[in-house]
């Protein structure tokens, strides 16, 4: 079953416009696929071929002009010197158009702003969103969460306990270690299983350290390889110079939860209904549905999350503009319940007409209500344009 990707819309939009695209996201997003289907005359190459990499060496700036016309090149963050080649052919001939594909974050940016700045858009596909899923108003939140966002998961009905072991033993084990040459496995294991415990919540170096055994820098070190991979990402506390003592500290959360549910693991929905971070889970699945809904529409996200030294607390805030806040409370539990509101009612109190809007938002079946102070089902999160 081919799934339709709601990011194809501003792919093809951005072709239109720039003569190279350059599209990022993690392993098995879906990448290739969004490419070969919005652009089925194109040519296509992956670089993660050693034979075809050496080809593409030899000889890069006449098979860039005899592919120009159309050229999908995937993992392109292989061959560090073709960026430079791209910007000579792209410059040589407006009409010539290139795709580039990448998984390692830092790798391709760092190519990319040195040779491509001002002739490529910059796209970002992460696992499918609640948007994306066919009929998904009919499945269990602890089946949507326990199956995350991978195509192969939903497009071939593959067991997730089958697809997010394969994932970490290939794609994790092997292709971070290599990248930050880890030596002792078993701490690196313990790192990532660690983080996977402390979804949703601060990231503090200095405690992993302690509890792992590295020094401080190595964790720091660690984290950015995780981020840089699309394995996790943070969000930064909200604060403005208002004499508060807000915490400086960012919470941290994963990009799929069915990856998450296999390092804490777990296997199935009675498992997961029944853990003890499951609120967290559920947290940590509600806000990467907001990130995707912003990088589906290539939007950067302005995502934060406040919280003071008097322990006020709200979960999740878009920031549209410096004036223009929408807050979030995010709950797993069946019912709404007043008091989920404090959080927002202190925010409201405290950044006044600059919040536009709060809900709360939890795993319950009454629909969205869209009155300043609302709640609604977590499946009906809106889009929050900036």
């Amino acid at each position: 079953m081919l799934i339709d990707r709601l990011l194809k819309t501003e792919l093809l939009r951005l072709s239109e416009i720039f003569p190279v695209v350059t599209l990022t996201g993690p392993r098995q997003s879906g990448k290739t696929t969004l490419c070969k289907v919005a652009f089925p005359e194109y040519e296509y190459v992956n670089l993660e071929n050693i034979e075809l990499r050496e080809r593409f060496s030899s000889d890069t700036l006449s098979l860039l002009r005899h592919y120009g016309t159309g050229l999908i090149i995937d993992e392109a963050q292989y061959m560090p010197e073709l960026f430079s080649y791209i910007q000579i052919a792209a410059d040589e001939d407006q009409n010539r158009h290139y795709i580039l594909t990448g998984s390692s974050n830092f790798s391709l940016m760092e190519k990319v702003t040195q040779s491509l700045a001002g002739r490529t858009a910059v796209l970002t596909l992460l696992p499918l969103s609640l948007e994306e899923l066919p009929d998904m108003q009919s499945i269990a939140t602890d089946t949507l969460v326990l199956r995350g966002g991978f195509p192969a998961v939903w497009a071939h009905s593959l067991p997730p306990a089958d697809i997010y072991s394969a994932y970490y033993s290939t794609y994790i084990e092997r292709d971070l270690r290599q990248l930050i040459n880890v030596k002792n496995l078993s701490l690196f294991t313990q790192f990532i299983r660690l983080s996977a415990g402390r979804c949703g919540c601060m990231f503090v170096p200095s405690d992993m350290s302690n509890e792992i055994g590295v020094d401080m820098k190595t964790i720091q070190h660690w984290n950015s390889i995780l981020e840089t991979s699309y394995i996790t990402f943070t969000l930064p506390p909200y604060f403005r110079n208002i004499g508060k003592r807000i915490v400086k500290t960012s919470k941290r959360y994963f990009y799929d939860t069915g990856l998450l549910c296999h390092l804490l693991g777990i296997v199935n929905g009675e498992q997961l209904s029944t853990h003890p971070l499951r609120g967290q889970i559920f947290e940590n699945y509600v806000v990467s549905e907001m990130m995707k809904q912003f990088y589906n529409r290539g939007k950067s996200p302005h995502l934060y999350y406040y919280r003071d030294k008097s322990q006020n607390e709200v979960d999740m805030i878009v920031e549209s503009s410096y004036s223009n806040l929408s807050a979030f409370e995010i709950k797993s539990a069946r019912n709404c319940h007043s008091a989920f509101f404090k959080g927002l009612d202190y925010l409201r109190k405290l950044y006044g007409e600059s919040v536009v809007g709060t809900r709360v938002l939890y795993d319950g079946d009454e629909s969205l209500d869209l009155t300043f102070n609302g709640f609604g089902n977590f499946r009906q999160v809106p889009y929050i344009p900036f």
